[in-house]
């Protein structure tokens, strides 16, 4: 069977239309690259610039006052290391939470079918469609005073654990993969005598580490990048994030020490979609076929 393109074989063969399909792809290819590539060369060529450069109109494109020591200044004046340990913490711990619950609702949804389940999830996708900012009040009176226990959460993890294991579209990712494992190998290990959360252990989890690399990745970075939900429930400059204390510190500081500053707080989350790219296609495509 031929593969069907925009353009015919036989008119690409010809050298003009080649030339005119290099000419449009390298355009296209090239405008999306400056388009994505752009703020991130003027975040890292900005934090080797002195103060003046930085604002200079119009930008220069290659730094002229080279200062490599913005970074080390960054590192010690806004205590970057207290603010990474932080937001270490409470992304992992978030990790930990989401694996534990978002697993066990979408194992519960996709293999012991509760009643209503297909309600349940329905109206769990339903809350992809509210935007963000409009839970920001009510989770706040939340967290200020938990029903039940009466507890205040304001300057705890807590605060920023709990409201991220309600993950609706991890839930979503992993009830379609637990969907798409063989139902005949789950009955093969029931016949033997396993029970749900046997079967859940030895068989699902080990061959859901595709997903589980996905929801793991936008778990932490979802923690990582988040800073309206931090910036209001940790006052305490010692308990801040990354973000929200580089933003709470950014007044008394030069704006080329600012732009290492942020420099430094995109790394972390640069190297792991370098490294785990692949993974994260290969997750998001692995439950997409049934058998």
């Amino acid at each position: 069977m031929s593969t069907r393109t925009l353009i015919s074989p036989a008119r690409l063969a010809e050298p003009r239309a080649k030339a005119l399909y290099r000419t449009v792809f390298a355009l296209v290819v090239g405008g999306f690259t400056l388009v994505f590539l752009g703020p991130l060369y003027w975040l890292v060529s900005s934090g080797f610039k002195d103060s003046q450069e930085v604002v200079a109109t119009p930008p220069t494109l290659v730094p002229e006052s080279f200062t490599p020591d913005n970074h080390s200044r960054a590192w010690e004046v806004m205590d970057l290391s207290s603010l990474l340990m932080n937001t270490l913490f409470y992304a992992f711990g978030a990790l930990a939470f989401q694996l534990v619950f978002d697993v066990a609702a979408a194992y519960s949804l996709s293999r012991l079918r509760p009643v209503l389940g297909k309600a349940i999830l329905g109206l769990m996708l339903a809350t992809l469609m509210i935007p963000a900012t409009v839970l920001v009040v009510p989770q706040y009176l939340t967290v200020l005073d938990v029903p039940i226990v009466e507890r205040n959460l304001l300057n705890t993890p807590w605060a920023i654990w709990l409201p991220s294991v309600t993950n609706a579209f991890n839930i979503f990712l992993l009830k379609r993969f637990f969907d798409s494992i063989p139902k005949e190998l789950l009955d093969a290990a029931a016949m033997d005598g396993a029970s749900p959360t046997r079967v859940l252990w030895s068989i699902v989890l080990p061959v859901s580490r595709p997903i589980l690399g996905v929801v793991s990745i936008f778990a932490v970075v979802g923690v990582w990048k988040d800073f309206l939900w931090p910036m209001l429930t940790l006052p305490d400059p010692s308990k801040q994030t990354l973000n929200v204390g580089i933003y709470s510190l950014s007044s008394g500081v030069p704006v080329n020490v600012l732009v290492a500053a942020l420099t430094i707080a995109s790394v972390p989350t640069l190297i792991v979609f370098l490294i785990f790219q692949r993974n994260i296609m290969s997750g998001l495509t692995a439950g997409g076929l049934k058998g």
